[in-house]
């Protein structure tokens, strides 16, 4: 057999070499490329040629009983893991520094704890008066959670065996060092080996186990992807810091719905949970103004009405500004492009400003019509009536597709006092007695109805 070349890999960006380099190609790092061990080596070391053990096989009509699920009384927490924590599950919480992750997982494990699990939680970034001085802020100084500090990952691994809890809080994970592994902690390689440690330890004796992770500039989890893939669920806590509103939002979850968004407002007191998030994000919203439109959308499962804000303004000599806030600057973009090509509005030589109220963040296409219906207004100067809701996708010849669950939009909208809405044609309206509803089907009629031209 033929012996095989070593391998080197950076412990900043994961990049893989055939042969060292002082300075990483990918990531621009010096000094931190270094040889990968192989996974076996040396004359007693196994080989896949020898027979191991056989794994026990079931057909995919085995009736197995869903797995059981711990409720921590927090219902948007509980909402957005898909109805409670699952036993031996392992769950990523990442977010932006001071954003708040710290404080919901110690009211998460609070509450589980008060529902009579057995609660963990270590703190590799703080020490312990200062966990203790924040559950006091809280009105959590009572609460039955068992508290560490420590960042060697053995010897956490080990106190976790003897304790064995129901839930183990790590925070977090870059600050976990492994002495096994030759890098420093944080390090792609640290980061990768400590979160198989932990993920294996849950999945073997059957602890859930909630880890921590900073995000980069781009918004990702610092590391490497490789840990998203690791674990069952993977879940962010997004929101501006100018803003009171928090989104729980899972991107990933093995036992329940992705995309799931659970809604809190930060207080004096910490966090409290919005059960309407519709109400809350409109109940600051102001006179009808130029510019200023409802979208009807979903997140997840739940319907959520937001404000979609426009202003365009003549730009000085030059590049004309797009400006963006809570949405896909390509998006506006493109609603621009078509603007102008299919329905002879120009927006050139024209600032254009486009934010989402509340600090909230859209991702589905059917934000479309909204997005188009804010900037005509703006542009035109037309305030929308305060009762119309919008909602549709705007294809690049400019007809407009309908979504899903346009149902559950109107009703939501109906229910928070709308009673028109715009939408596009061939949409399936069901039961949606009481609103005025406009089926348009393409972006002219859109313009030619609202603003009297096209």
């Amino acid at each position: 057999m033929s012996k095989s070349s070593p391998t080197f890999s950076c412990a900043s960006c994961g990049a893989v070499y055939r042969k060292w380099a002082g300075r990483c190609d990918s990531c621009g790092e010096w000094n931190t490329i270094s040889e990968q061990a192989p996974l076996s080596k040396g004359p007693g070391s196994k080989t896949l040629s020898q027979r191991g053990k056989t794994i026990p096989l079931t057909d995919l009509a085995h009736e197995e009983a869903p797995p059981p699920r711990i409720a921590s009384g927090m219902e948007e927490f509980d909402r957005v893991l898909g109805g409670g924590l699952v036993p031996a599950s392992a769950i990523l919480v990442g977010g932006d520094p001071g954003i708040g992750k710290s404080t919901l997982l110690l009211q998460a494990a609070a509450s589980f704890a008060q529902n009579g699990a057995k609660v963990l939680y270590i703190s590799g970034e703080e020490a312990s008066a200062q966990v203790r001085l924040r559950a006091q802020r809280l009105g959590l100084g009572e609460a039955p959670v068992k508290l560490g500090t420590e960042t060697a990952l053995r010897d956490i691994l080990t106190t976790l065996d003897e304790e064995a809890p129901d839930l183990a809080i790590i925070d977090s994970i870059q600050t976990m060092w492994l002495d096994t592994v030759e890098a420093a902690p944080g390090s792609v390689s640290q980061v990768r080996a400590a979160a198989h440690e932990l993920v294996t330890f849950a999945k073997r004796k059957a602890v859930s186990v909630i880890i921590v992770g900073h995000v980069t500039k781009e918004g990702q989890i610092a590391g490497p992807r490789v840990v998203e893939h690791m674990v069952d669920t993977v879940i962010y806590f997004e929101g501006e810091r100018g803003h009171q509103f928090r989104i729980l939002r899972s991107v990933k979850n093995r036992f329940g719905p992705a995309a799931e968004i659970g809604v809190f407002e930060m207080t004096g007191q910490g966090l409290a949970e919005v059960s309407n998030p519709s109400a809350l994000f409109l109940s600051s919203r102001d006179a009808p103004a130029p510019g200023s439109v409802v979208f009807a959308g979903i997140e997840g499962t739940r319907p959520v009405l937001t404000e979609i804000q426009a202003l365009v303004s003549p730009a000085p000599p030059g590049s004309p500004r797009r400006t963006v806030v809570g949405l896909d600057s390509g998006r506006l973009s493109t609603i621009l492009a078509v603007l102008e090509a299919r329905c002879g509005i120009p927006f050139t030589g024209l600032d254009v400003y486009l934010n989402v109220a509340g600090g909230m963040r859209i991702a589905e296409p059917a934000a479309d019509l909204a997005v188009a219906a804010a900037l005509l207004s703006a542009r035109e100067d037309v305030s929308i009536p305060p009762d119309m809701v919008f909602f549709g996708e705007i294809s690049l010849s400019g007809a407009l597709r309908p979504v899903s669950q346009t149902e559950n939009r109107l009703k939501e909208a109906q229910k928070l006092g709308f009673s028109q809405a715009v939408v596009p044609s061939r949409s399936r309206l069901g039961d949606a007695e009481g609103m005025q509803i406009k089926t348009m089907t393409d972006l002219i009629s859109v313009v030619g109805d609202m603003f009297g031209a096209g």
